[in-house]
């Protein structure tokens, strides 16, 4: 080991505990930007080491590549909007999947035109197109979905399943036939092909209220493509960091679907949603039994509320109103209430989706309730206002057992003295199904855009003290 290479496994080390570092700040929103901007150096310091230790022979491309990815992530961070924020999430994936792909196949060509392909090589080239190829396709599927450039619904038709088997026992095989016959490199092409395809028919069938679980397995599987590249290239820190995250990844996936009562397996074979029955149609579950309200009546029921609880979803973060929730906050701590929120593990699009979007708007941390802290309290809560959620406080969950969402835990809300339920309408969320707790006898509907309304609400109490 030269002294370079010695320098360069010390500043792949230090990339290594950074990385470590970065995903333990990720754990809490307190210490998210710390552990972001940890591995965020972690990733600049091994590509410099990379740089300085590897072979590279132009580095003028490198910097053009480098230039060209710089722009366009700067005008996609500022571009976004954090209502897409999930289908971002899923189109990154997608890139990491398929650059593993790109890197592993130009690798294990090279050593094939060079007569030094190894058996660690092979195996892991063949590892590599098929995680990174299932990732690629999936994401954009996922993506499609989250986007609504195709539809959120299952899609599926009769021996689904069966073809996903026998696809995966294929790739098994060309995988083998890959190590065996290196120098064939037609079985690595089409090798990609077949896991591309089986990357978008296992995706497809998930409904969007499961989407969440996918977009934390797909996260996991980029992980996977890129330590497997690592073994490719011998690299230990790109071992390191794919190992971090798909297992991350993973745990990830396993908390998702223990939230939405799903089994990991079947979100593995694509059974994501759970199976329909014959669900109420929403003219029988409203008819004549949804109360409409308006921004003076709530603010009545709140000047008397001692406790409130607020639900975000995906609502909110169309409707932008976390600021509009931090100021009717403020005006209700003012008048002595005491306001917490419900986070409901898959609320929104992606896992952390509320989180991300209640920080922005600098609300205390300690205000944040997960479900299992704030469920058993809900009997005391004066007025749960509801903005925007909808299938993560469907009560159906719990009463009806074939149900697209049957056995998902569920925020408790029904269970409050009063609850206000602000939507624009009665559409129904990802599940597709309508949601008992609007006609609920307890339940008020505002019907509003979610900022403006919580703006009325707040400028009603101003009003009336």
């Amino acid at each position: 080991m030269t002294e370079l290479s010695s320098w360069a496994q010390i500043g792949y080390l230090v990339a290594a505990v950074l990385f470590i570092l970065g995903l333990k700040g990720l754990s809490h929103p307190r210490t998210a930007v710390r552990g972001n901007l940890y591995g965020s150096t972690g990733m600049l310091l091994a590509v410099v080491v990379t740089l300085f230790d590897r072979a590279i022979i132009d580095l003028r491309m490198l910097a053009i590549g480098l230039a060209i990815g710089a722009v366009l992530g700067v005008l996609i961070a500022l571009r976004v909007e954090m209502t897409s924020m999930p289908e971002l999430v899923a189109l990154f994936n997608g890139f990491g999947g398929i650059a593993s792909v790109l890197v592993a196949t130009a690798s294990a060509i090279e050593a094939v035109g060079r007569g030094t392909a190894t058996l660690q090589l092979n195996v892991a080239a063949a590892a590599t197109v098929v995680i990174g190829a299932v990732t690629f396709t999936g994401s954009l599927i996922a993506f499609g979905k989250l986007r609504e450039l195709i539809t959120g619904r299952s899609i599926s038709f009769p021996g689904l399943q069966a073809l996903n088997v026998v696809l995966f026992g294929s790739c098994l095989v060309l995988g083998a036939l890959t190590v065996i016959q290196p120098e064939q490199t037609l079985w690595l092409w089409i090798l990609i092909a077949l896991a591309g395809l089986l990357g978008v028919l296992v995706v497809i069938p998930v409904g969007g209220a499961d989407m969440p679980v996918v977009i934390a397995l797909l996260n996991s599987y980029s992980g996977l493509a890129a330590a497997a590249t690592g073994f490719v290239l011998s690299n230990s820190l790109l071992i390191i960091a794919g190992s971090l995250v798909g297992a991350s990844g993973l745990i990830l996936t396993q908390i998702m679907c223990k939230a939405m009562n799903r089994s990991l397996m079947n979100v593995l074979l694509g059974k994501g949603q759970a199976a329909g029955g014959d669900t109420a149609s929403a003219d029988e579950v409203y008819a004549g039994k949804v109360k409409a309200t308006s921004a003076d009546e709530i603010a009545i029921l709140l000047e008397t509320a001692q406790r409130v609880v607020i639900v975000p979803g995906y609502g909110l973060a169309v409707a932008q109103a976390q600021h509009a929730v931090r100021d009717l906050t403020q005006t209700l701590e003012r008048a002595g209430a005491t306001v917490e929120f419900a986070i409901h593990p898959v609320a929104g699009r992606m896992p952390g989706h509320m989180n991300v979007l209640l920080a922005e708007a600098e609300i205390p941390y300690e205000q944040l309730k997960e479900m299992a802290e704030i469920n058993p309290t809900f009997e005391q809560v004066d007025v749960a206002i509801v903005l925007g959620a909808n299938d993560v406080v469907n009560p159906i969950a719990r009463q009806d057992p074939t149900s697209p969402i049957a056995g998902m835990p569920i925020l408790d809300v029904d269970k409050a003295r009063t609850v206000v339920v602000i939507k624009r309408s009665l559409s129904p969320g990802f599940a597709g199904i309508p949601n008992p707790l609007f006609a609920a006898d307890n339940a008020l509907m505002f019907f509003a855009d979610g900022k403006q309304a919580v703006i009325d609400i707040n400028k009603a109490i101003q009003e009336a003290s």
